[in-house]
């Protein structure tokens, strides 16, 4: 008969230095197989007289037993050992930064308006704003627009249906009734800028039906017109971030103004770049002009005693010269391509101590 003692240490021993689950498997089929060295034993338990049945039956038994006891815990460990190894090479750690994508930032045109209400906010401008649903009162009437003037029209203005009154609302075509309601609402002095949206029928390389524009408006005593030049040519040179802009006044014509004119910048053109402050070039920036006598008494005021200037300029427009886009209809494409590539920070805020851009 085997010696069970050594059989068993011979077993144990092999199922202790089993390194993986196929090799311990090889140690049970050679102890517990229908071939193994076990498995012998308890066929032969049958050739035993009755006595050493009863002797070796047991012992057999036991050795089985435990056999069958060391191969389980020796299975479970190396399982939990493989579980160990498999998330250690699968593991995801969740403190790392998340993969790069595609971020916004801040617009131009909101970036240059911020530009434009630093530089007037320390020049002593408030802001102020006004509806973008707007009446004829406001609109044309109060601005001095004669009864049939062409910016009534169909063609440039988005009106309303006409309410039962026969009178039809319409979509802002400036931001000039916000000049309008800033003087009938608030006494003399006033010193504001009214950025915000603005509407009308156009659409080309340089025009948008929507689009966006910051008007000043300065009522006072013994207002005149060098006033208007030194403001202008002061956020002008401030906005382009140069002393050598060189600017002129043209004539012009605007309802609400008299007498009117338009801004030109002197720049360069040649190859395929605008430049600021150089060349023999100009470029056209802002409309502007004394209040004319007529807006200052429809609200309310004695042109005698109180005069004034406005201006207003487009704020797309400005974006397009100091940051080189070369058409206003990508500005509202809702590309984000686009405004990774000509958007700010939204952590970049002007001012005018930090610096604009």
């Amino acid at each position: 008969m085997t010696d069970l003692a050594t059989l068993e240490a011979q077993i144990v021993g092999a199922i202790g230095t089993a390194s993986d689950l196929a090799s311990l498997d090889a140690v049970r089929v050679s102890a517990l197989g229908k071939t193994g060295s076990i498995s012998g034993l308890l066929k032969g338990m049958g050739a035993l007289s009755p006595d050493e049945r009863r002797e070796q039956g047991p012992l057999i038994n036991g050795l089985r037993d435990r056999a069958q006891a060391a191969l389980a815990t020796r299975k479970a460990d190396l399982e939990s050992a493989a579980l160990d190894a498999q998330l250690a090479s699968e593991h995801l750690d969740l403190s790392l930064p998340a993969p790069p994508r595609r971020r916004g930032g801040v617009h131009p045109t909101m970036q240059v308006m911020d530009e434009m209400i630093a530089i007037f906010a320390e020049m002593g401008f408030a802001v102020a704003d006004g509806p973008d649903i707007e009446d004829d009162f406001h609109n044309f009437t109060a601005l001095n627009f004669p009864p049939k003037h062409p910016a009534r029209e169909m063609h440039d203005t988005f009106f309303f249906e006409a309410n039962a009154a026969g009178e039809r609302m319409l979509l802002r075509t400036h931001t000039s009734p916000v000049q309008i309601r800033t003087m009938v609402s608030q006494k003399p002095p006033i010193r504001i800028i009214a950025p915000g949206r603005t509407y009308r029928k156009d659409s080309d390389q340089t025009h948008t039906p929507m689009f966006h524009q910051v008007e000043g408006l300065v009522i006072d005593r013994d207002i005149h017109m060098g006033h208007l030049k030194w403001t202008l040519e002061t956020f002008v040179g401030r906005f382009f971030e140069t002393s050598d802009v060189v600017t002129r006044f043209r004539p012009h014509h605007f309802p609400f103004t008299e007498p009117s004119a338009e801004l030109d910048v002197q720049c360069d053109r040649t190859g395929g770049e605008l430049k600021v402050g150089q060349g023999q070039s100009w470029l056209e920036v802002l409309g502007c002009g004394m209040v004319h006598p007529n807006v200052i008494r429809n609200c309310g005021l004695d042109p005698d005693e109180w005069q004034g200037f406005a201006f207003g300029m487009g704020v797309d427009r400005l974006a397009m010269l100091k940051y080189g886009v070369p058409d206003l209809r990508d500005m509202f494409a809702s590309d984000v391509r686009w405004l990774s590539h000509y958007g700010f920070s939204a952590f970049a805020a002007p001012t005018a101590a930090g610096g604009l851009s």
